[in-house]
């Protein structure tokens, strides 16, 4: 890990200041202290870092559970109670992990996980848009298309104008003008403008200027810098650690939460472990099993210590891969990033206007959803293209839990559409007027999901026709199938159509029971 500190060092400072306003906003949206987004924070970057088999992944708190946490707070009777769901969960996370259930994570569709990275993508543009004019009604963070102000992804659009902050727009047009230019220029140009990313030279020049501005119409008010809570003393930094209410232990509800918390936490975490396998430049595949016992530590110390629930985060994950980032040392760099810096310089964090880090958070989505990407999916046919859009709709208009679901429904449709299709080879041979041979040849696993297509197959046969079922290749023959094939023995009969069976042992004319048939074949 120490052999990349060249790469991991600035890689890690980028992903710091996209997870700064990100902690602080989901707490804000959760309904939680916002100390409590930090601390999820840390213990993602450094917890979970340290123990996770991924290179390139980082966890901290995830918008997709904001809601459920929001709504747990309030029906569990308080934060500490909810702390306890999260230790609870991380455990139930673990014992995943031990079962081995991350396997379900090889099992989400190529393009499923390309339209789950565009969706968000996208989100993180049109979500950016009001921050980077000043407009900062709904917090970083709410990824939801119905907002925690009332209003929904567009409508806050429309709510910028008449709302626009001069200061904050000129600072935000600066900054990506610096990262537009660092990354298609001086990035090329020598090896200091690699060790010094953009996002730094943006964040500081921003605080510079909110500085130099103050007290004129183009400063930058302070409801648009990021906020830190600063405590007064020692004692007030600790009092912001909060510990679970252990004595409900014994509520059902408590531990109902718990499993929801660890169900949505595990599979938002696969998701964004394949989608950054994905967007691996060297392709490395993450430990799921791993991941998930690492997740659920993250969890388990997280909610011990008053932090909310822990998921690797594809935003800070896209971050990291973009800003070069090689070994998880620049996931747990980010994590002490964030401890050192609400410790020792609360007070400088609070200057920084979010406007920049909204112009930051914007080129990350751009990358994601690049237009390259939708022409790409459309010339790979429409069994690609459409679960890839329903996935992009469904999250631009849901969240990312509705999004898979829809796009992974489609993406079973085709498949079950595509088995329909391909049960069996159709060869039809006439040899005069009366005179015909079919050969149905069936695939290596036939199941009752091809029952329609062969059942369609045999009631078209014409009277007098003599029918081959090939089943040399078939290795596996499902009850339904035979069960038609048994059927149809009265149907041929009565048509006058005979049947060969051609099998590994042989061929036999007009089987009295195809089960018993089958049964010798070891098909069945």
């Amino acid at each position: 890990m120490f052999k990349h500190l060249k790469n991991d060092i600035p890689a890690a400072i980028v992903v710091f200041f996209v997870a700064l306003p990100l902690c602080l906003g989901i707490a804000l949206a959760s309904g939680a202290p916002l100390f409590s987004g930090l601390i999820s924070g840390i213990v993602g970057g450094i917890i979970v870092g340290a123990l996770s088999g991924s290179n390139l992944g980082v966890s901290g708190p995830a918008a997709g559970l904001s809601a459920i946490v929001l709504a747990a707070i309030t029906t569990l009777g308080g934060y500490e109670n909810l702390l306890l769901a999260v230790v609870l969960g991380g455990g139930i996370q673990i014992l995943f992990g031990v079962l081995r259930a991350g396997v379900i994570g090889y099992y989400f569709p190529s393009s499923v996980i390309k339209g789950m990275l565009t969706g968000i993508g996208i989100i993180i543009i049109l979500k950016q848009i009001p921050h980077f004019f000043g407009y900062d009604a709904d917090p970083e963070g709410d990824w939801g298309f119905f907002q925690r102000d009332g209003e929904n992804t567009f409508s806050e659009l429309g709510n910028i104008v008449g709302n626009i902050s001069i200061g904050a727009t000129l600072i935000a047009c600066i900054g990506m003008a610096i990262l537009v230019l660092w990354d298609a220029v001086l990035s090329k140009k020598g090896r200091i403008f690699k060790l010094v990313q953009g996002p730094l030279v943006a964040v500081a020049l921003g605080i510079i200027y909110y500085l130099a501005t103050q007290g004129t119409e183009w400063g930058i008010s302070d409801e648009h810098l990021v906020s830190v809570p600063i405590p007064e003393d020692f004692n007030s930094f600790i009092n912001q650690f909060t510990l679970p209410n252990f004595a409900m232990i014994g509520r059902m509800d408590i531990w109902v939460t718990a499993f929801t918390i660890a169900l949505v936490a595990s599979l938002e975490t696969l998701l964004c472990v394949e989608a950054t396998d994905k967007l691996d430049p060297h392709k490395n595949t993450t430990p799921t099993n791993r991941e998930l016992f690492a997740q659920g530590t993250g969890n388990v110390i997280s909610g011990m210590i008053g932090g909310l629930p822990v998921t690797q985060v594809i935003v800070r994950s896209s971050a990291n891969i973009q800003s070069g980032g090689a070994t998880k040392m620049s996931a747990i760099l980010h994590g002490f990033l964030l401890l050192i810096s609400v410790i020792v310089v609360p007070n400088i964090l609070n200057l920084i206007p979010l406007s920049v880090l909204a112009a930051v958070l914007f080129l990350v989505g751009y990358k994601l959803a690049k237009p390259k990407l939708f022409i790409q999916m459309y010339t790979l046919g429409w069994k690609q293209f459409v679960p890839f859009i329903v996935t992009i709709l469904g999250i631009v208009f849901g969240d990312l839990l509705i999004g898979i679901s829809l796009g992974l429904a489609i993406g079973i449709f085709v498949i079950l559409v595509k088995s329909y299709q391909n049960s069996h080879f159709l060869h039809i041979d006439k040899k005069g007027e009366n005179d015909k041979e079919v050969k149905m040849t069936l695939a290596e696993e036939v199941t009752f999901i091809n029952k329609g297509a062969i059942l369609k197959e045999l009631n078209n046969l014409d009277a007098g026709t003599h029918l081959y079922i090939d089943t040399r290749k078939t290795k596996y023959l499902d009850n339904d199938i035979i069960e038609i094939l048994d059927d149809f023995r009265v149907k041929a009969h009565d048509k006058n159509i005979a049947v060969t069976v051609v099998s590994e042992r042989g061929n036999i004319e007009n089987p009295e029971s195809y089960f018993e048939f089958f049964e010798r074949e070891k098909l069945l």
